[in-house]
């Protein structure tokens, strides 16, 4: 893979639902076909931070807040996220996103503010979908690390929820892509959140999936992003 774009992710809450497969399956496209670890799909909220985005030879990056709706498919057993919404606190970023990725980006405007490092770190994260194109969608949590961090076994729950170096989207015209990404694996904490409020379901045509979500905070991360291809 050719780097396209480098960032570093920080400040990352993976919070996880199980929901009945065929919930999910029917909102995938044409193509993916849905993930499951034993019986069960999932839909991820995933608040974050985006610092120091370059695009390959700029040496100045963007920072912005991040917040998306991703469940997990495949297409011929190569596994991969799929992205429902991602918001982000930036106008340039999401215009770029958009134009390089073909993925559903939308401007919000976030309130995010930290506190402490390491397992003492505590995130306050807000958003508020802005603009006239897109349902309406709010989200307003804090959450901060519950343990030690680890990397997570290579067949566990954590890591079929994190492990994935590839999304899948779809153009205007339904036609399929796939971009890949590099990082280091995860490392991960247990996590506590008070998730305040969270539309993100219901602005994408979900029910709230009942019961408390799995909640995993990461440490920074190093990510680096290459081209979309047509799959």
């Amino acid at each position: 893979m050719r780097a396209l774009l480098s960032m570093t992710w920080r400040d990352l809450l993976f919070a996880h639902w199980p929901v009945n497969a065929d919930i999910v399956a029917r909102r995938l496209p044409d193509g993916v076909s849905v993930d499951t670890y034993d019986g069960d799909a999932y839909l991820g909220v995933v608040p974050f931070v985006m610092a120091d985005i370059r695009p390959r030879g700029v040496p100045v990056g963007l920072r912005f807040g991040e917040l998306n709706l991703r469940t997990y498919g495949n297409v011929d057993g190569r596994p991969g996220v799929y992205f429902f919404n991602l918001d982000a606190d930036d106008r340039v970023g999401v215009g770029l996103a958009r134009a390089l990725f073909q993925l559903p980006y939308y401007r919000a405007e976030m309130d995010i503010r930290t506190q402490g490092e390491g397992t003492n770190r505590e995130v306050t994260f807000r958003s508020h979908r802005r603009g006239t194109d897109a349902t309406p969608a709010e989200f307003d949590a804090t959450y901060a690390p519950a343990g030690g961090f680890e990397t997570p076994a290579p067949d566990s729950l954590d890591a079929f929820l994190t492990e994935r170096y590839r999304f899948y989207t779809t153009d205007d015209g339904g036609r399929l892509y796939y971009g890949d990404i590099d990082h280091e694996p995860w490392s991960l904490a247990p996590a506590t959140a008070d998730i305040r409020s969270n539309t993100l379901f219901s602005a994408n045509g979900f029910e709230r999936p009942d019961g408390d979500p799995r909640l995993r905070f990461a440490a920074p991360i190093d990510v680096t992003a290459g081209r979309i291809h047509r799959e």
